[in-house]
């Protein structure tokens, strides 16, 4: 689709729109973001608010810049102009590793990441790696093994065994070691057969509802996508083009005729 096909989305939501789907509990505030990388710049004057424990999902036609900003709060990407701050602390300039130990912003990446040849307990042990001490990273690798046993079972094989499911368990799990407070998950359904897919999305469900987890996803099944999230935001071409409640964006026309083949 070429991008006069998605006028019909409209103007970019105001801030004050984005602030009412946040319920004014904001807890992380993207605001005038130009990103990219090297010389090429994805995002144009992009604001994004998400409120504490809730989740968002960020949907649009391919090369809309959905992952670059996931990559952009994570610290990936040049940042050529606007902010990124959590609560009242600006954490543009952090390095990924500052976000990750400093923040509390975990990144679950899109593409496959466990270490095939480690075990289950090694990988988990890899999500600690900034960590003081490994008995600090056991322990902690302990407490979350304790919440997902269909994984703790399995802690001395080999990682590379695990059905695609269970790999991307261990790829949450993993994220969870620094019990981050926000979690960024780039398309958490890729490569998965559907009754893994509704598996990952209730451990999502219960991360969010049960343990206070902020998320913001990609999701390329936008329908599962915005089932689950209660904010959807819709992003053509760097920007953001139309926002509301997961499910009213479901509801939307436009929408599900552009991305639900509806």
């Amino acid at each position: 689709m070429s991008t006069d096909q998605y006028a019909v989305l409209g103007k970019t939501p105001g801030l004050r729109e984005l602030e009412k789907l946040s319920f004014d509990d904001v807890h992380l505030t993207i605001n005038g973001l130009e990103a990219g990388y090297g010389k090429m710049v994805i995002l144009h004057d992009l604001n994004l608010m998400i409120g504490k424990a809730q989740s968002l999902c960020l949907v649009g036609p391919n090369g809309a810049g959905k992952s670059t900003i996931l990559h952009s709060i994570y610290g990936f990407t040049k940042i050529n102009a606007g902010s990124i701050k959590l609560g009242n602390n600006d954490i543009t300039n952090l390095s990924p590793n500052e976000k990750l130990k400093n923040a509390g912003i975990a990144y679950i990446l899109q593409d496959a990441s466990i270490f095939p040849k480690m075990t289950v307990e090694e990988n988990m042990l890899m999500g600690g790696f900034l960590m003081d001490t490994v008995a600090h990273a056991k322990e902690a690798a302990e407490k979350v093994l304790a919440k997902y046993p269909s994984l703790a079972r399995r802690r001395n094989q080999n990682a590379g065994v695990l059905s695609g499911g269970e790999r991307r368990l261990l790829e949450i799990s993993r994220a969870l070691i620094m019990n981050p407070q926000i979690l960024l998950i780039d398309e958490p359904s890729i490569g998965l057969e559907p009754r893994f897919i509704d598996m990952v999305f209730e451990i999502l469900k219960d991360l969010q509802k049960t343990e206070g987890k902020t998320i913001i996803m990609v999701e390329q099944n936008a329908k599962k996508g915005l089932e689950f999230a209660d904010i959807g935001y819709v992003l053509v071409s760097g920007q953001v083009a139309r926002v509301g409640l997961g499910d009213d964006l479901l509801k939307d026309p436009d929408v599900g005729r552009l991305f639900l083949g509806g």
